[in-house]
């Protein structure tokens, strides 16, 4: 079997409210190349704006590849590794509580991603001084401020 092509892949993703404006900020990297990526979304929360971003990372990603994925999104790094999201699939969407799960719609794009790819989730704390993570935390956040701003005009 051929090696796949390893790509670092950083996301972050906020609200400013939660509901609020929201944005995303990706960084893929390749070898010595580099790609940033950010977008808006005019009403969301932080916990669909984090997996929002690791979603677009992948989906930017044009064959299999190995990906090491660094978010300091509690909620997706324990989703994926810790096995939330099979428990969930297999109760038909429901969390422990029995109610629906949220986020379904992003948690069901994002499954024939994880099949496509070879993915290690990593936690890292943020707002720790990590480069990559307070670059991606800049672009989410300057995305939901412009349409923040639009909204208001």
């Amino acid at each position: 079997m051929a090696k796949l092509p390893k790509v670092y892949l950083y996301t972050d993703g906020c609200s400013l409210g939660n509901p609020g404006p929201g944005g995303i900020g990706i960084i893929l990297r390749y070898k010595d190349k580099e790609k940033e990526i950010s977008r808006a979304h005019p009403h969301t929360t932080n916990n669909r704006m984090e997996l929002e971003a690791v979603i677009t990372g992948l989906e930017a990603l044009k064959t299999t590849c190995e990906v090491e994925v660094f978010t300091d999104s509690q909620y997706v790094a324990k989703a994926l590794n810790e096995g939330w999201l099979e428990k969930w699939q297999k109760n038909n969407w429901k969390n422990s509580a029995k109610k629906p799960v949220k986020n379904q719609d992003l948690w069901q794009r994002l499954l024939p991603l994880l099949e496509k790819h070879q993915i290690t989730f990593h936690w890292i704390k943020g707002h720790n001084q990590h480069p990559e993570n307070e670059r991606c935390d800049f672009l989410a956040k300057q995305a939901a401020e412009k349409i923040k701003k639009e909204k208001k005009n």
